[in-house]
């Protein structure tokens, strides 16, 4: 790993939020780019509305394509990187799907075989537009998308885990045509590490793609039980980064921060300094750490409608540019962080099994047992019980104690641990 992690933030244009596509404007584009990088920042996750680029399924827009290679010139030219995410998909409670799959033409979005391959030529045909640019990253399949898949969402496109991982295999081999050799990756929120019935699985997010992506929002149950300084709240990306390996299959697999925030009035305002300092400083004692993604950089213009509340508040900048305490926060670390975090030597046994996935959510005992290390001063990783006997696999990751969450528990009064 390099010596420094990445620090970035996920792109919210200040005008228009994402629907700046359908009225595009190269110059407010880079006056926000330029925001962004005074903050000292090297690359932006950029997110095309699919609806908008791929309004039928043998229409990808040229002139959408065309919009987001000079957003990504513009990027280099004030040195930023550029990811982008390619199906969206969904952002910040809505949901944006083309109508070539929706109501009389509901197909479902994993399995049906011509919409998988409109995607592919969507995703290979957006890589390709880009491959030539140094300073494109990669694709991200998507936002999210595993909220799509099962519930909450109130009409879900059901699929196995085997689907997934055929879908998962299909289009990044997609992006890759359109762009070889550059990071690929797909990114789900974290109902993949908690939810039992998610298809999902965290063994397709720690091995398939160049990187594990996790996405840390401490309003899943985090900072309502536990406060916003509690050590839950402020190690919660740390803990999501060190739970993603216990699946990996390669030792030092990295992995990216790609989505963290201070969700509002859980974090208020005037303690998300305090909290995005405590937040990066954890995750970066987190061995084989890519880099970390705040999101996001602009606030949502009030004049837009029907945002869940928090939305509008999350950026690093208000919405006409300005810096808030928090961005100068994320600034300081990525300009003055060292990167050499030694290795995380005891190791808490989760399950192998994702029907026990809900063990590692807020309450259950993995996810307890982790920050009960944490408060008497470890620095603990993850192992799955498969792996927990296992010398060599043990050994390669550096790992010389294991322990269970009934072995850091306490033993509830009146009664025998189960």
């Amino acid at each position: 790993m390099p010596a420094a992690v990445r620090f970035g933030v996920n792109y919210t244009p200040s005008e228009g939020w994402f629907h700046h596509w359908l009225d595009f404007d190269l110059d407010s584009v880079r006056a926000d780019l330029d925001s962004i990088a005074a903050l000292g920042l090297d690359h932006i996750r950029v997110f095309p509305l699919w609806p908008y680029f791929q309004p039928n399924r043998t229409l990808i827009r040229p002139a959408a394509v065309d919009q987001l290679v000079r957003l990504t010139d513009a990027a280099a030219e004030r040195g930023l990187d550029v990811n982008v995410d390619g199906l969206q998909g969904h952002l910040s409670s809505f949901d944006f799907l083309p109508a070539w799959t929706r109501t009389w033409h509901r197909r479902n979005l994993f399995t049906d075989p011509d919409v998988v391959e409109g995607q592919a030529a969507y995703l290979r045909t957006l890589a390709a537009a880009l491959a030539d640019r140094p300073n494109f990253l990669g694709m991200t399949l998507g936002n999210e998308v595993n909220q799509f898949s099962a519930g909450p969402h109130p009409d879900p496109d059901r699929a196995t885990s085997d689907q997934i991982d055929a879908w998962l295999t299909r289009l990044l081999a997609a992006c890759e045509e359109g762009a070889p050799g550059r990071l690929h990756l797909h990114a789900e929120y974290d109902a993949t590490w908690y939810q039992d019935d998610q298809p999902f699985t965290p063994a397709q997010a720690a091995r398939l793609g160049g990187v594990t992506a996790v996405h840390s929002w401490v309003f899943n149950g985090t900072a309502q039980r536990h406060g916003r300084t509690s050590v839950p709240t402020e190690h919660h990306a740390a803990y999501l980064v060190e739970l993603s390996k216990a699946w990996a299959a390669e030792p030092h697999r990295p992995v990216w921060l790609q989505e963290v925030g201070a969700p509002a009035p859980l974090v208020p305002p005037e303690h998300a300094a305090a909290f995005t300092e405590a937040t990066v400083a954890n995750a970066l004692d987190c061995p084989d750490l890519w880099g970390i993604t705040w999101w996001c950089s602009h606030d949502v213009s009030r004049e837009l409608a029907d945002f869940p509340s928090l939305e509008y508040g999350l950026g690093l900048l208000t919405n006409d540019r300005r810096p808030k305490d928090i961005a100068h926060a994320l600034a300081k670390a990525a300009q003055e962080h060292t990167y050499a975090p030694a290795a995380r030597t005891t190791a808490l046994v989760v399950p192998a099994h994702p029907s026990r996935r809900s063990q590692c959510a807020p309450g259950g005992p993995v996810y307890e047992a982790f920050f009960r290390l944490v408060a008497d001063g470890a620095r603990p990783t993850t192992v799955l019980d498969t792996h927990a006997a296992d010398a060599a696999h043990l050994a390669a990751r550096g790992i010389t104690e294991v322990v269970t969450s009934d072995q850091v528990l306490p033993t509830p009064q009146g009664g025998t641990r189960s």
